[in-house]
């Protein structure tokens, strides 16, 4: 972000690193979990691919194959998601990866100011505009969140 001159901002906490990595940022950080998103890592007919929803919800599946021009999507492992992407679990941000992978931000993101995303490790979260979180990212933006 820094070296892409984007305006962003870093926000640690307290991460107790329980399971809801997400929604303990929202909570640590006194958020709306609409505003914060998650990084997923899934497969879409065997291409991996990260897919980002707010904390407050889960991925759609199908939707996020139609958004892929696929035909069936499913949630890597955590071990494949780690290696996939070389962050930890409760970590995965979409920036960075270890491997190149497509990004699908949940369309949700454009709705606010600014949306908050994991940025590489448990307890640190990146704060920026949505437009700039996809042009980083270069991503795409689809319906892919169920709440």
């Amino acid at each position: 972000m820094e070296r892409a001159g984007i305006t962003h901002r870093t926000h640690p906490y307290e991460a107790p690193g329980v399971a809801a990595y997400g929604a303990e940022a929202a909570e640590a950080l006194g958020l709306d979990p609409r505003r914060v998103f998650k990084t997923l890592v899934a497969e879409v007919d065997g291409t991996p691919v990260l897919a980002m929803v707010p904390v407050a919800g889960t991925l759609d599946l199908k939707a996020l194959a139609a958004a892929r021009g696929g035909k069936k999507a499913v949630m890597a492992d955590p071990t494949t998601a780690e290696r996939l992407t070389g962050y930890v679990t409760g970590g995965i941000s979409p920036l960075g990866t270890k491997r190149r992978l497509p990004v699908v931000v949940d369309a949700s993101a454009l709705e606010h100011e600014t949306v908050f995303c994991s940025a590489g490790k448990r307890g640190l979260q990146l704060e920026t505009a949505p437009a700039d979180l996809v042009a980083a990212a270069a991503a795409t933006t689809s319906q892919v969140a169920d709440e």
